[in-house]
């Protein structure tokens, strides 16, 4: 089996460039990286007890459902 130099890698990421463009390229990067971390986690067994939360919000713990103490049960 061939071994794969330098030149071959650049002439990989420059068909990946002319294929996927210049805005794309990043995204696929990421989601590749997320699914391989994703992946590699599973197969170890190790989980994350944390939840992933969306940009911008955090997570309230003191925050609960309203008191029910004034209601009466009929």
């Amino acid at each position: 089996m061939p071994n794969i130099g330098p030149l071959e890698i650049v002439g990989l990421l420059l068909l990946a460039l002319l294929l996927f463009g210049a805005k794309r390229l990043p995204e696929i990067g990421r989601s590749l990286g997320s699914g391989m971390r994703e992946f590699k986690d599973s197969v170890t067994g190790k989980t994350d007890d944390r939840a992933e939360l969306p940009v911008g919000t955090t997570q309230d713990s003191t925050a609960h459902s309203p008191s029910r103490e004034n209601e009466t049960v009929h």
